[in-house]
This record gives C-alpha cells, sequence and structure tokens, in this order.
C-alpha cells in the first residue's frame, strides 16, 4: 500500500483527490489542509513528508487578481513553498506532484502548448507558479512532476460553472466571454489523472517532468455555459455571447489556454475525457448526488 500525502486538502481539488484515493482502499492517505500544515515551514514539512511515498501539493494561492496587488505574497505559497515542499521531498526520497497552470504561458498561440513550450506568464499569479515549477525540476529532477491545469470546477469549491447555475435562478440572461478558448476540467477527472501518475511515479514507469492535466477538446466560456445551461435542463439561448472587453479585471488572462496531452503516453496513462462527457458526469454527480464512474 503506497502512502500519500496531499497538501490543500481543504480546497475543490484536494478534497476530490482525497475521495478518489479512499476509493480504490490502495492508498494510506494523509491528508492536511491549510490549518494543519504551513508549507513554508520547512520542520513542519519535513515532518509532514517523512515516511510519506507521493506528497500531491494541491496548495496554491489561487486569487488571479489578488495576485496582481501583492505578487510577493502570492510567490511565498505558489513559488517558495513549493520549494521547501520539493526541498523535503528530495531529503526523504518521496515523489512530488505539483499542481501547476495554463497560466504560464502568454497565451497568444494557435495550437496546443506543448509541455517543452517556452514560458511567458502575462500576470503575477502566472509568475508566482512559474517560481514553484522551476524549484521541482531544479531539486527533484527524477522525481518531481509538474501537472498544469486550467479551466477547474467542481463540487467543492466555487467555480466557473456553479456561478453560472447560480445565475441563472437571478438573471433571465447571462452575457459570457466568447473570445477565451481553453479546456474545462472536472476536478474529480483531475483527480482521476493524478492518482494514475503517482502510481507510476512509484512504479518507475512515469518519465518525471512537465504533464498536461486538462480535459480533450476545447471551448469558449460562453460554449461552456451554455453547455452547462443545457446539461441542467435549462434553455442555452439565455446565455448570449460577449468579449474580454466588456469584463475588465485587473489581471491579464490568457486568451488561448489549450494544452497539449502528448506526454500522458509515455507514462501509459489515458488522457481525460471530452469537457463536454466531464462536464456530463460531473453535472450528474454534484446535483444529483450520483456516484461518478471511475
Amino acid at each position: 500500500m503506497s502512502r500519500w500525502l496531499i497538501t490543500g486538502a481543504g480546497g475543490m481539488l484536494g478534497r476530490d483527490l482525497h475521495e478518489v484515493l479512499r476509493e480504490g482502499g490502495a492508498h494510506a492517505v494523509t491528508a492536511l489542509t491549510r490549518k494543519d500544515l504551513d508549507i513554508t515551514d520547512l520542520e513542519a514539512v519535513r515532518a509532514a513528508v517523512a515516511g510519506q511515498d507521493v506528497v500531491v501539493n494541491a496548495a496554491a494561492w489561487t486569487d488571479v487578481d489578488g495576485a496582481e496587488a501583492d505578487e510577493a505574497a502570492a510567490t511565498r505559497v505558489n513559488g517558495d513553498a513549493v520549494r521547501v515542499l520539493a526541498q523535503a521531498c528530495a531529503e526523504q526520497g518521496a515523489v512530488l506532484l505539483q499542481v501547476s497552470t495554463d497560466y504560464v504561458f502568454p497565451g497568444d498561440a494557435d495550437r496546443p502548448y506543448p509541455h517543452d513550450a517556452p514560458t511567458a506568464p502575462v500576470n503575477a499569479y502566472g509568475r508566482s507558479k512559474l517560481v514553484g515549477e522551476l524549484a521541482v525540476a531544479e531539486l527533484l529532477p527524477e522525481r518531481g512532476y509538474v501537472v498544469r491545469t486550467a479551466w477547474l470546477y467542481g463540487a467543492h469549491g466555487r467555480n466557473f460553472v456553479s456561478t453560472m447555475l447560480g445565475l441563472a435562478e437571478q438573471r433571465e440572461t447571462l452575457d459570457v466571454v466568447d473570445d477565451q478558448r481553453g479546456q474545462p476540467t472536472w476536478t474529480r477527472a483531475l483527480a482521476r489523472q493524478l492518482r494514475d501518475l503517482g502510481e507510476a511515479a512509484v512504479a518507475g514507469t512515469a518519465p518525471a517532468g512537465v504533464y498536461h492535466g486538462t480535459a480533450s477538446e476545447t471551448a469558449t466560456w460562453f460554449d461552456l455555459a451554455r453547455a452547462a445551461f443545457e446539461l441542467s435542463g435549462l434553455d442555452p439561448e439565455r446565455v448570449r455571447p460577449t468579449t474580454s472587453e466588456k469584463f475588465v479585471r485587473p489581471a491579464r488572462r490568457p486568451s488561448y489556454s489549450v494544452l497539449a496531452h502528448e506526454r500522458w503516453a509515455e507514462a501509459g496513462i489515458a488522457v481525460q475525457p471530452h469537457w463536454r462527457d466531464q462536464l456530463t458526469e460531473a453535472l450528474r454527480f454534484m446535483t444529483e448526488g450520483g456516484r461518478p464512474s471511475q
């Protein structure tokens, strides 16, 4: 039985990962929230990592706009703390799975970004996450895994899908951006992929380095909102397209956040399902209490 540590276990992804790991019964899981573990504290992290086979860092500063106002604070969590985790894993021989973001790229491409594409973050959040990526590459060249993801939604936190469905109860129509393209990804689908990657890493069948953990195929926010309405039995025509210029935010958002998935074949792990298939399963699971397929 492999031993897993989840940091950030109280968050949307962390909670789904904890549930996914417990389902199979093949893992001993320690799930620590922000209150349980300060990941900037090296001695505390060393104690938490001791005896673990796999550490998954799902802890993060996720306030993208807030990072613009306090980049140093965001970097302490998304960059410096990752170095602390990587150091502890290096000392104790553990595998580290670091969850990162599409925001390390400039978002101006016209084809999916491969795992080794040049990075060039367009905002403070992306820069802070890149600091963490570089720490993993430096300290854990053989046992460090960076899994970039994007456009996450799930049952255990605020997210775009739940926000849209909540607004559907308050407004007759919704204007949603149609000029940003990405891969809407259910946190539970990502959790399953992280589980498979951790198992392959322990078995020695997954090369270390960067992977892209997002759904197959692409959509705009407008596409996603319409699909959420349709699959929830609402009229998708209530969702109307608009442009990013209508929603000015402190942090610049990439217009193209599509990531390539070629590295999963090297690890013998399947890519995630189509984003619409994920959304169908997620909505059934979140709104009807159904059990997701494995």
